[in-house]
């Protein structure tokens, strides 16, 4: 918007003196259009609401989607089996290390494997987890209690541990999530979690965690020195170039991907999208320096907010270098587990991976989202696949067998 100041002489000489002020930038570009190029089969989106188990949901997702694949049909599997044996856990080792382990309501993809090996499964109808006078997830009260129930413990205040304080501990998680299953009938047969588990027919040593970063060596394994990984699994560390591909080829061989990201990005949108906007390129693309600097606070980030939508939206060129930087700088960190389990390109042809979501049916794509190959090459953490689904030289770096 323009707006003329009009300054008349005096002395009967009229002298027209005007100045603008900063015009608000405007978005003309195009908003994304995104057509399917590859896609695998997945359950239906679910919401984790007010709780910290995006690990859980995505993780028996990718199960779920894994069931589809080898067509064993659509399965519906409990997040909170897996939270309420991953607290017991967490407890444990919580107590053991004298609380200095991160005793919260996130965990790891590896949570979810090691539960199925260990504990088995059970449907989500078997156990729902909302013992607790809700009807969605609400798990503050219960995480805030059990900690302050451990850390009690830790003081000592017997002198020595006493043989009540684990039963008491799981008696408060039975409370909210409801007592952990023995033996069920699903579908008019009998199960316990195990037998079940050994149904599925799913083999979690077949799946394996991936990264990409410089501090430790490639081709080799090590833990994420990040706080939810408290059961300290180890990744396959690769370039990110062979990281990258080993993702799209994942894809086109028809598997879903685990994926742990960083979703505390500007460029993660609420609304479905998320890209890895080159902000001080944002900030000049069709508009003057003085403009630009005319502009409020909030004019400013709403303008970049437009941007972030458009299809041609400037992005990072994400590198090895610049993912590590990220990493030692907590600007790369690890917030949100999600299933990739397609590849798309908008209307000038740029690639997005599809993901699914446990938000609900959240955002313009009802709980879909469309993140672009510069975001996901440059904010992921790990991601959990089918060793089957690694390319063959891949495979044989690491020293994995794919067959």
């Amino acid at each position: 918007m323009k707006k003329l100041i009009s300054i008349m002489a005096v002395m009967g000489m009229a002298s027209a003196l005007s100045a603008q002020t900063p015009d608000k930038p405007k978005d003309t570009g195009e908003a994304n259009v995104f057509t399917t190029v590859k896609d695998a089969r997945i359950t239906g989106i679910q919401n984790q609401a007010n709780s910290g188990t995006c690990w859980a949901y995505s993780g028996q997702s990718f199960l779920e989607g894994e069931l589809l694949r080898i067509g064993k049909g659509n399965f519906d599997l409990s997040e909170m089996f897996v939270v309420s044996h991953s607290y017991r856990d967490k407890g444990r080792k919580y107590v053991r290390l004298h609380g200095k382990l991160n005793f919260a309501q996130g965990g790891s993809f590896y949570d979810v494997l090691y539960v199925l090996k260990t504990y088995g499964a059970v449907p989500r109808s078997v156990m729902m987890g909302l013992n607790y006078g809700t009807t969605k997830n609400q798990h503050s009260e219960m995480e805030t209690g059990l900690k302050a129930f451990l850390d009690a413990v830790i003081k000592n205040p017997n002198g020595k541990l006493s043989t009540a304080w684990y039963p008491a501990f799981t008696s408060i998680i039975d409370t909210y999530l409801g007592k952990l299953p023995e033996e069920f009938t699903f579908n008019g047969k009998k199960y316990t979690p195990k037998s079940y588990a050994n149904a599925l027919g799913l083999n979690p040593d077949d799946y394996i965690s991936l990264t990409s970063f410089t501090h430790h060596p490639f081709y080799s394994k090590f833990a994420l020195e990040i706080e939810d990984n408290w059961r300290w699994a180890e990744s396959y560390n690769i370039p990110i170039d062979e990281f990258m591909r080993v993702m799209e080829t994942a894809i086109d061989k028809g598997y879903t991907i685990a994926w742990g990201s960083d979703v505390s990005e500007k460029g993660f949108t609420r609304d479905g999208i998320a890209v890895l906007p080159d902000i001080e390129e944002i900030e000049t693309k069709g508009s003057d320096q003085a403009r630009w600097i005319g502009l409020s606070y909030t004019e400013r980030q709403n303008y970049i907010n437009q941007m972030v939508h458009r299809a041609d939206v400037p992005e990072v060129e994400p590198t090895q270098e610049y993912r590590q930087k990220g990493y030692d700088n907590y600007e790369l960190t690890d917030d949100h587990g999600m299933v990739i389990y397609g590849i798309a390109k908008n209307q000038i042809g740029r690639k997005f991976f599809m993901v699914k979501n446990s938000w609900g049916e959240a955002g313009k794509y009802k709980g879909h989202w469309y993140a672009s190959y510069n975001f996901v090459k440059g904010k992921t953490m790990n991601i959990i696949i089918n060793r089957k689904a690694l390319p063959d030289d891949v495979a044989k770096k690491l020293g994995i067998s794919n067959k």
